[in-house]
């Protein structure tokens, strides 16, 4: 008969031994060592998680940095530019009464004999005066504070203020602007003159411009992000849209007032980026 091999070991043994490690592979769990999945790597390169790149705060805990709405991209840097010099493009055709201003007129008298009730366009106007803009953006002011505040976040007046001086800005730019360029309104208003840039329309995009930088770093999902931008441009387009209806303002009036909101919500932007990279760090 043919005898049944045993396993080779030693005269004694009762059991076999746990399996040794073999070489090359006894230091890959260490740490410290170089290509082991723990964040301590010799090499001094940080862990492929994002976890172990995140840095603790001044009091040491995770993801406690106040969040700044955007730092200024190259698209912001030339949505800025773009803004301000189609601003002033559309004061100087304005101003010398260039054929722009005359299809100007003629879009404008169309747009005020329209389709939309005329109810409607009030609504949509009045979205634009101190009396709704203001205190929207008042209760974001104080949300985003008390927000701050509440999760220990350094520097948590830093955006309020500073949204709060953007929109201060609103009258101390756009009422010389007018007197300056002094445009005539629609029959509908007289002969008075200072219509451009629509304080209305500035006073709506700054605003509500300003509560949704305010808003966005607390918004969770990018669809939830996506729908509150898209309904911040909806309600501005409306009350563009309402003052042209109702004969308040020319087309080209509400333009450059978009124009003048973006370059001042690009510097609430810069601002508070700027101000934030200058915070004491321990």
């Amino acid at each position: 008969m043919r005898e049944t091999p045993r396993p080779q070991g030693t005269v004694g043994e009762t059991g076999s031994e746990p399996p040794q490690p073999r070489p090359g592979r006894a230091l890959a769990h260490k740490p410290g060592a170089s290509g082991s999945g723990t964040p301590h790597r010799s090499d001094g390169r940080p862990p492929q998680t994002p976890r172990g790149v995140r840095r603790a705060d001044q009091v040491g805990r995770l993801g406690t940095t106040p969040p700044v709405p955007g730092r200024p991209t190259v698209f912001h840097h030339w949505a800025a530019v773009v803004s301000a010099l189609l601003f002033l493009f559309i004061a100087w055709q304005i101003s010398v009464g260039g054929p722009l201003l005359r299809v100007d007129e003629r879009l404008g008298n169309a747009m005020s004999s329209g389709n939309l009730p005329g109810g409607v366009a009030q609504l949509l106007s009045d979205l634009g005066s101190v009396d709704v803009a203001l205190p929207v953006l008042a209760v974001a002011l104080a949300h985003t504070a008390w927000r701050g505040h509440r999760d220990g976040l350094p520097q948590w007046w830093l955006r309020p203020l500073v949204a709060a001086l953007t929109m201060t800005a609103v009258p101390a730019l756009v009422v010389p602007l007018k007197k300056v360029i002094a445009r005539t309104g629609p029959a509908a208003m007289g002969p008075s003159t200072g219509y451009y840039p629509s304080g209305h329309t500035t006073t709506a995009a700054v605003a509500y411009g300003a509560c949704l930088l305010l808003l966005l770093p607390y918004v969770r999902g990018a669809y939830a992000r996506r729908e509150l931008t898209i309904g911040y441009i909806i309600v501005n387009a409306g009350v563009g849209l309402g003052l042209v209806r109702r004969g308040y303002h020319w087309p080209l009036d509400v333009v450059g007032a978009w124009c003048l909101s973006v370059v001042l919500l690009y510097a609430m932007c810069a601002m508070c980026a700027a101000w934030a990279g200058r915070a004491p760090r321990d």
